[in-house]
C-alpha cells in the first residue's frame, strides 16, 4: 500500500478475502469487500447481512469490524453492496485520500460507480497486488497444502478402485468425492473442488464433469482433482485405462513422465518459471511430442493463483515456499488426450513434491 501510495485498499477478490481474513463461505456471487488500511490492525469486512454471521464465525477480526448491508441492496435496480462499501469509505474519512481497487474483478459499471461517488478521490488500480503477495507461502500454509495433497493422493487411489466396466461415471464420481470430503489422517476436506472426469471418447477434453455414461472395456479415463484444506488446494491428475492401455497411450505416458522429471529437476531458487517449462518442452520435443498449453501455474487458495505461470517467457524467479501445480495435461486432438501432474513447492535447494500418487497409467479391470 505504501508503494502504491494508497490510504485504503478495497479487496473484492474472494480468494484474497480468504487470505486476509480466513473467510471461506461461498457468498462471492454478491458484492462484498474487505477494506484494509495501514493505520488499523484489522480490516473491515462489508458483506450481505445474511452472510455476516459466517464472517463472525470464520474471520479473525472482532465483530465490530464486520458490517452487514441490508437485503434491499440485493438485485436492486440502481444500487448494490458496493454502495455500502462506498458509504463506509466516506463515513470513515477515507474518501479524501487515495483508494486502491482490484479492478480486474469489478465490472466497468462498478468501477465507474466508485469514481462517480468518490469524486475527488484518487482511485488506483491494485489488481493482483494481494495475489502476488500470496505467491510465497508461510510454513503453516505449506503444512495445510501438504494435508490437501494427501487427500488428493487418496482420491486418486480411490478412483483406481471404483473405475470399472459397467460402472456409471456418476457413481465413480460420488466415491471419489467422498474421499475428498472425508479426507485422510484425521484431516477432512473443507471444500469440494471441481473434478474433471474425461472418459473415452472425450479424453480430448479437459474440464468436463461426469456424464450419464458408464465406463466400458477399453476406455481411457483422465481425472483432475484437488484436495482442499481451508481453501488451499493441491491439484493432481492421473490417467486410467480399463484393460490394457493402447500403444499410443503408453508412448505418450513414457514421454510425458520423462518431461515431468526434467521439469522437476529444473526447479530451484533463482531459476525462472520459463526454465522449468522449457525443461519439459525440450524433453518431449526430442521425443516427437509437443504441448500447446502452459505447464502449470502458481497454486494455493482457490486452486489457481493468477500470477506466475510455468510457460516459456515467464521470467518470474522461483523462491523458497512458492507452490505450483505442474500441470502436464496434453490434449493432442479432439478425441485423445493424456494427463499427469504434481503439486510441488520450491525449497532452499530444489523441489519438494507434495503429491505422491504413483506416476503410472492406472490399469483397471
Amino acid at each position: 500500500m505504501a508503494r502504491r501510495e494508497v490510504d485504503a485498499l478495497v479487496v473484492s477478490d474472494q480468494h484474497n478475502i480468504t487470505y486476509l481474513s480466513g473467510y471461506t463461505a461461498r457468498s462471492a456471487y454478491v458484492p462484498q469487500a474487505l477494506v484494509v488500511t495501514a493505520k488499523e490492525d484489522e480490516p473491515v469486512f462489508i458483506l450481505r447481512r445474511m452472510d455476516a454471521p459466517a464472517a463472525m464465525h470464520q474471520c479473525f477480526m472482532g465483530r465490530e469490524k464486520i458490517i452487514a448491508y441490508p437485503e434491499l441492496l440485493i438485485a436492486h435496480q440502481d444500487k448494490d453492496g458496493y454502495d455500502a462499501v462506498i458509504d463506509y469509505l466516506q463515513a470513515a474519512g477515507l474518501a479524501q485520500g487515495s483508494i486502491g481497487l482490484e479492478q480486474y474483478d469489478l465490472s466497468t459499471l462498478t468501477v465507474e460507480k466508485f469514481r462517480r461517488r468518490l469524486e475527488g478521490t484518487r482511485i488506483v488500480d491494485c489488481t493482483k497486488a494481494v495475489t502476488w503477495i500470496r505467491l510465497v507461502k508461510s510454513e503453516l500454509e505449506i503444512e495445510v497444502m501438504r494435508e490437501a495433497a494427501a487427500i488428493s493422493d487418496a482420491a486418486i487411489a480411490r478412483a483406481a478402485e471404483v473405475i470399472r466396466p459397467g460402472t456409471r461415471e456418476a457413481d465413480a464420481f460420488a466415491e471419489i468425492a467422498s474421499v475428498l470430503i472425508r479426507g485422510v489422517n484425521g484431516k477432512p476436506g473443507t471444500r469440494l473442488e471441481a473434478i474433471a472426469i474425461c472418459a473415452t471418447p472425450r479424453t480430448g477434453t479437459c474440464h468436463i464433469p461426469w456424464s450419464e455414461d458408464i465406463f466400458r472395456e477399453g476406455s481411457q479415463v483422465n481425472i483432475e482433482l484437488a484436495g482442499s484444506r481451508h481453501g488451499y488446494c493441491a491439484a493432481l491428475m492421473r490417467t486410467y485405462s480399463i484393460g490394457a492401455p493402447s500403444g499410443r497411450l503408453r508412448r505418450v505416458h513414457d514421454v510425458q513422465v520423462e518431461g515431468l522429471d526434467a521439469a522437476l529437476s529444473a526447479v530451484r531458487p533463482g531459476a525462472t518459471c520459463s526454465d522449468v517449462a522449457n525443461a519439459f518442452y525440450l524433453t518431449i520435443e526430442k521425443r516427437g511430442l509437443s504441448k500447446e498449453s502452459r505447464c502449470g501455474y502458481a497454486q494455493g487458495i482457490g486452486w489457481t493463483e493468477p500470477t506466475a505461470s510455468l510457460r516459456d517467457g515467464d521470467v518470474t524467479v522461483l523462491q523458497p515456499n512458492m507452490t505450483f501445480h505442474l500441470m502436464l495435461g496434453n490434449w493432442i486432438d479432439e478425441e485423445f488426450g493424456y494427463v499427469i501432474s504434481e503439486t510441488f513447492r520450491v525449497t532452499t535447494t530444489g523441489v519438494d513434491v507434495l503429491t505422491s500418487a504413483p506416476r503410472q497409467i492406472f490399469q483397471v479391470w
